[in-house]
C-alpha cells in the first residue's frame, strides 16, 4: 500500500473547519479518519467543520467523557471517537469500537493510539500549531491508501 502525504497551511480555526469541509464531502460509509495534536491543536474544530458539511454544526460535542459521539445524517452516520482516555485496544474491542468502522465515516481523535486496530486504508491528519502565531495549524496529511480520495481533495483546494 503507498502512502500520500502533504501539508496544509490553516490561519484561522474558521480555515480549518473550511479544509474539513472539503474533505467532507469526498468521505463514505467505511472511511476512517485518525485526529493527532497537542491539546487545543485543532482536532475537535477540524470534527466541527466536517460535521458542517452535513448540517451538523450545531451538534458537536466532546466525546471525551463517552469515547463516541454518534451523529445521524441523511447521507450517512458520523463517528466522533476520543480515543485518549482507553488505555489499550481490549478496551476499544470492549466498546465494539471496530464494528464502527463499517457502519458510518469514523473521525478519531488521539487516533494514534489505535492504529493497529485500524483497517488497511485511512486518512491521518496531524495538527501542529504555530508558536509565534497561536491561530495558525499545519495540517500534514498522510493518505494510507486513499489516493482517489487524496487526488479529489487536492483538486478541491486549488
Amino acid at each position: 500500500m503507498i502512502n500520500y502525504n502533504f501539508k496544509i497551511k490553516s490561519s484561522s480555526p474558521q480555515e480549518t473547519m473550511n479544509i474539513a469541509q472539503k474533505l467532507a464531502k469526498f468521505l463514505n460509509k467505511g472511511d476512517v479518519v485518525i485526529l493527532t495534536g497537542e491539546l487545543g491543536a485543532g482536532k475537535t474544530k477540524f470534527v466541527e467543520g466536517f460535521l458542517s458539511y452535513f448540517g451538523m454544526e450545531n451538534e458537536i460535542s466532546s466525546p471525551t467523557f463517552n469515547i463516541v459521539n454518534e451523529y445521524e445524517t441523511p447521507l450517512v452516520n458520523i463517528y466522533h471517537f476520543d480515543v485518549y482516555r482507553l488505555e489499550n485496544y481490549d478496551e476499544f474491542y470492549a466498546i465494539g469500537g471496530e464494528e464502527y468502522f463499517e457502519k458510518g465515516i469514523c473521525l478519531m481523535e488521539w487516533g494514534e493510539t489505535m492504529i493497529d486496530v485500524l483497517p488497511e486504508q485511512y486518512i491521518q491528519i496531524s495538527f501542529n500549531k504555530d508558536f509565534l502565531d497561536e491561530n495558525k495549524r499545519v495540517l500534514e496529511f498522510d493518505f494510507h491508501g486513499k489516493e482517489i480520495i487524496l487526488s479529489q481533495f487536492k483538486e478541491e483546494l486549488i
